[in-house]
């Protein structure tokens, strides 16, 4: 259940930070994949948040402020994320940052991902994030299998756009986090606002609660808000 893929050496993550301002494939998080909910094991160790089912789902987004994380190994990698499909298809649109521990200490990218395609990592220097930035994410279906996933850092002052085409069946939208290897930094309390579905708030839609309880999982999804927009994610254990 907690496999994942690293493929270049930390020396690699190191060099990346000199990278050209431009978006690459491979740098301070090096060559995971965010995968679909059935790759793990249902409500555990990997995802945490909401996810909405049913069909026609067209837009999602949220926002965050960025965690200040501790590593606890280098093993350590996790994102908050929004996306459409993933739970229960085999497809995901969606764009978040990743902090990877893989250099023994975090560093947080900005990325977005078309699985089955691997995911894109945005430059380290035109798209910088810390903790503590305010971040604002959304994956809107535009028609024609194309998608159009938005990022933006207010703290820095960056915004990043992209529209890419896959063959999809939406029939999911998730605020989330995810740790592909099943091993969260400590990242203390991470609180979603803003989040909507379809141009509505996320609880209207009756979504899934992952990883809602104290057992044995990693991180703790707490209650939606009144308004139905907010909850918070809370760190359990590595």
């Amino acid at each position: 259940m907690r496999r994942f893929t690293r493929v270049v050496t930390v020396a690699l993550a190191a060099a990346a930070l000199a990278a050209p301002a431009v978006p690459a494939s491979a740098a301070a998080a090096p060559g995971l994949s965010f995968r679909p909910l059935h790759h793990y094991n249902i409500n555990g160790y990997n995802w945490g948040g909401y996810a909405a089912t049913g069909s026609g789902f067209t837009s999602v987004s949220a926002a965050w402020t960025e965690a200040n994380a501790t590593c606890n190994s280098t093993n350590d990698l996790y994102a908050p994320w929004v996306g459409i499909d993933g739970y229960g298809s085999s497809t995901v649109e969606q764009t978040g940052v990743a902090t990877d521990c893989s250099s023994g200490k975090p560093v947080h990218q900005a990325w977005y991902e078309m699985y089955p395609a691997n995911p894109v990592y945005l430059s380290l220097s035109s798209y910088p994030v810390s903790a503590g930035d305010h971040i604002t994410a959304s994956v809107t279906y535009v028609g024609s299998s194309k998608y159009t996933l938005k990022l933006a850092d207010s703290t820095r002052g960056w915004t990043y756009t992209t529209t890419k085409s896959l063959s999809a069946q939406r029939t999911s939208a998730e605020v989330i986090i995810e740790s592909p290897t099943g091993a969260y930094p400590n990242f203390g309390t991470l609180n979603f606002t803003s989040a909507t579905v379809n141009g509505s708030s996320l609880g209207s839609f009756g979504p899934v609660a992952l990883d809602p309880s104290n057992g044995a999982y990693e991180a703790r999804t707490g209650a939606l808000g009144s308004s139905g927009t907010s909850f918070s994610e809370t760190y359990l254990r590595e």
